[in-house]
């Protein structure tokens, strides 16, 4: 089955993805420097497919 366009990342995703240790990823998204992400009711954070790419072009572009 086809992976969804706008898919909900969880935050090991993302790491591996960016290829950042667990604790830069919180202390980005505690200084809101991060990708947005949402929090779900069991505690769980994710971050959607199209955030990360766009927050990854945003940070592209100011290197």
């Amino acid at each position: 089955m086809p992976k969804p366009l706008d898919e909900n990342l969880t935050i090991d995703e993302v790491i591996a993805e960016i290829r950042v240790p667990r604790s830069t990823f919180y202390r980005w998204r505690q200084l809101k420097k991060g990708p947005k992400s949402c929090k779900l009711p069991n505690g769980q954070i994710r971050i959607k497919r199209s955030e990360l790419n766009r927050w990854w072009a945003e940070m592209e572009e100011n290197a």
